[in-house]
């Protein structure tokens, strides 16, 4: 039987894309049609992980006129949704690109800070959870200015119930996680120095990094993005690296949360560490290959996987 799978997003946004022929100060700038797609670490894992064929219950936060957006965009993807409301406005963000040099610019905003009754409250709807998960996946940001202890509380709980908990942020609420300890984390080069006291990392640093994390305690799993050059995968007793396959880059976003995806696909399905950085690298360089804010297709998902496996 497969396992059973929660993605938890604590800052989601509305992403809104467009394009233009070419951004130029001061000059009003004549954008096409816009888009407007569910974004957020943990939503993008599983819209990611719906053309997989896996289902997985989407936990977020959705507050205001945009968070009722969020929710129609979400529902017409069909996935199985755990909305928690909240006082302050959903965040958009905004990505353009310039087709006279096919540029891609991205704009973020914050999200407004969570009430700590409302992080009390969080925090309870997930311990509340039953039956509780065998995998926890919390991606994305933290709102504004929301204490990074946060997430440890909450990495904390769902360990508390015997899951699994994979990782995917940045910064201090980061560094919080991992101290708590954490069964999968997947940072880049600069996260990973970031967690071990670094300004930089060279390429044998990287190996020394992950297995202290991992002879600490601090994850089972450690998996360092590479960007277009691939992953590497550590565990107590392997190292896995694999390149990423050429293709032709459209679009960076969500491709790190599609990668996330693919890991748990292999995951939840008791796959080995070969074959879960495979297809973690293969869903990620295929969502490069959508325009705008948009996933990768099952197609170019598996044609890339055959591609990397053979």
């Amino acid at each position: 039987m497969d396992k059973t799978i929660l993605t938890i997003t604590l800052n989601p946004s509305v992403d809104k894309s467009s394009s233009v022929l070419s951004i130029i100060p001061e000059k009003k700038l004549r954008c096409n049609f816009p888009k407007y797609e569910a974004g957020g670490g943990g939503v993008n894992v599983s819209r990611a992980l719906k053309r997989l064929g896996i289902s997985s219950d989407t936990f977020f936060t959705s507050g205001g006129r945009t968070g009722r957006l969020l929710e129609e965009l979400l529902q017409a993807e069909q996935l199985d949704l755990v909305p928690f409301h909240i006082a302050a406005e959903t965040r958009e963000n905004f990505t353009v690109l310039d087709t006279s040099n096919n540029k891609q610019y991205r704009f973020g905003f914050p999200g407004e800070l969570l009430t700590q009754d409302e992080q009390n409250k969080i925090l309870n709807s997930v311990k509340v959870t039953n039956p509780f998960p065998d995998f926890v996946v919390i991606s994305g940001s933290l709102p504004a200015e929301t204490d990074p202890d946060f997430m440890k509380q909450l990495v904390n709980t769902c360990k508390s119930k015997g899951s699994k908990v994979i990782i995917d942020t940045s910064g201090e609420a980061l560094k919080t996680a991992v101290e708590e300890g954490v069964y999968l984390l997947k940072p880049n080069i600069g996260e990973l120095a970031f967690l071990v006291g670094k300004d930089k990392l060279e390429e044998d640093d990287v190996d020394r990094a992950a297995q202290l994390i991992i002879s600490q305690g601090k994850a089972e799993v450690v998996v360092v993005s590479l960007g277009s050059q691939g992953a590497v995968l550590f565990s107590a007793g392997e190292k896995i690296r694999i390149e990423a396959p050429p293709v032709e880059v459209k679009s960076t976003v969500g491709a790190g949360d599609s990668m996330v995806a693919g890991m748990i696909s292999v995951l939840v399905k008791g796959g080995n560490y070969k074959e879960v950085l495979s297809m973690g690298i293969a869903c990620g360089s295929a969502t490069t290959m959508a325009e705008g804010t948009g996933l990768f297709t099952w197609e170019n998902a598996k044609h890339l996987f055959d591609e990397i496996w053979k």
